[in-house]
């Protein structure tokens, strides 16, 4: 009964075929819920997947629903051993994005779990069903070691993750007390390298705006009408770069952080984002000047243009369009006001004689920006774990470069949160043909085990 017997065990698990089996009936279950016909699906995977493996640990499991209607369930599963122990509060989310059938390469099926290789393919196997299923996995390979876990753990699964979380924040407030924790210890996302143990503790916060230019009713023959009416599509493709160069550099100061923490730049010395093999090269001449590249993507803010749109781009025809749009998003780090944006936005605009030029947020809420500061006490903590159990050093990340609800546990519950990744860059989540690495699954789940082994002995610093 030693860490090392339960890390064996974790491997066995895997290397066994136990663990692909579980994921492989996991990502069968088409839990879609952007769907709306896929909605009983995501009953079924909490109340026939997710309930009974917490029950057979010995969780007292509950299945919530949503404070808003129409959003799916949230299951809570909780093992108290005893109050005076430590609590680890953990999260993840059943739901996935939409299957694509029809656009996956040939041979594969979004809900038929595939290898190919080290690549397990298959829709939320890297987003989060692999990712949750792990860290349930280590959970019950330490209760199987140890017979007990030596702390308490309570474990938050929710069905509403990839239409931006609704609910989640409100059902944190309403469960505060239940949800009370020491820690969120959880997993999403990527690790900054495929083969690089990975670290971060917040995420960068995400608001999506709509421009729009409208002139007039209806495209008018450029032959007749060129030199004498206004082109919207000019209008605010001029608008928009005055906000961004084309080097990628946002022009509007107001919108950028100050500076850059110390602590955060000594987190990320060591942390160069390196393209996998089939991922992009990164252009090194876009984006802030002066930053390096991990800076760029973890610590500041950046501008883009998602997509533009003016007269039929599929059946282009000679008139000036009457109308133009385009869909923006900003990703902010912490220490940026996201409700000053369209307002600085707005004066922006004014000043540069795009008073014709509309702004409004794209979605009714955004997501927000968190960050645990790299030097906390649980982070030194996590890090040692992860070198114990891999041999070197983890990198760290102050926050994603994407976002994720983190406020509702560092806001709302008011909790240090450490996330432990099990997937890379170049997944292809939300896209066809999602994977997840054999070899990453692997490692994952020694790491976790080594982590919930760990958290039974730690002592308070």
């Amino acid at each position: 009964m030693t860490r090392e017997s339960a890390i064996s065990r974790a491997t066995r698990h895997f290397d066994e075929g136990r663990f692909i089996e579980d994921l492989a009936r996991r990502v069968a279950i088409r839990t879609e819920s952007q769907v709306p016909a896929s909605r009983p699906f995501l009953d079924v995977y909490l109340k026939q997947e997710i309930a009974p493996a917490f029950e057979q640990m010995g969780f007292r499991v509950e299945i919530l629903p949503n404070p808003v209607d129409g959003v799916g369930p949230i299951l809570l599963a909780e093992r108290i051993e005893d109050p005076a122990l430590p609590t680890v509060l953990s999260y993840g989310h059943g739901d996935v994005i939409r299957g694509l059938e029809g656009e996956w390469r040939g041979g594969l099926d979004p809900w038929k779990l595939k290898q190919e290789g080290v690549r397990y393919y298959g829709r939320g196997s890297a987003d989060n069903k692999a990712q949750h299923s792990i860290n349930m996995a280590a959970l019950e390979t330490v209760i199987a070691e140890r017979g007990r876990l030596g702390f308490n753990a309570k474990f938050m699964l929710e069905t509403g993750e990839e239409v931006s979380s609704p609910g989640l924040r409100e059902f944190c407030e309403a469960h505060r007390e239940r949800l009370k924790a020491d820690v969120l210890i959880a997993s999403d996302g990527p690790r900054l390298a495929a083969t690089r143990p990975t670290l971060y503790l917040g995420s960068r916060g995400s608001m999506n705006f709509n421009f729009s230019v409208t002139l007039r009713e209806g495209a008018h023959h450029s032959g007749n009408w060129g030199g004498l009416l206004a082109n919207p599509g000019i209008v605010l493709a001029n608008a928009l770069a005055s906000i961004v160069t084309r080097e990628g550099r946002v022009l509007v100061r107001e919108l950028m952080p100050d500076a850059i923490p110390d602590s955060v730049r000594r987190a990320l010395a060591d942390c160069t984002p390196v393209p996998e093999p089939g991922e992009p090269e990164i252009d090194a001449w876009w984006g802030e000047p002066g930053l390096t590249a991990a800076e760029k993507v973890y610590a500041w803010n950046t501008f883009e243009i998602l997509a533009f749109r003016t007269g039929n781009p599929d059946n282009p025809v000679n008139a000036i369009p009457g109308t133009a749009s385009a869909t923006c998003q900003i990703r902010f780090v912490v220490g940026s006001d996201p409700e000053s944006f369209i307002p600085i936005l707005r004066r922006h605009l004014d000043a540069n004689g795009c008073e014709m030029v509309k702004i409004d947020m794209a979605r009714k809420s955004y997501m927000r920006a968190t960050r645990l500061d790299p030097e906390h006490p649980w982070v030194k903590w996590a890090a040692e774990s992860l070198r114990r159990t891999t041999g070197g050093k983890p990198a760290i990340l102050p926050n994603l470069g994407g976002s994720i609800p983190n406020d509702c546990f560092s806001e709302v519950l008011g909790l240090p949160t450490v996330w432990v990744p099990h997937s890379y860059a170049g997944c292809s989540q939300h896209a066809p043909d999602e994977h997840v690495l054999a070899p990453v699954l692997r490692e994952g789940l020694q790491i976790m085990t080594g982590l919930f082994w760990d958290l039974a002995e730690r002592r308070d610093p």
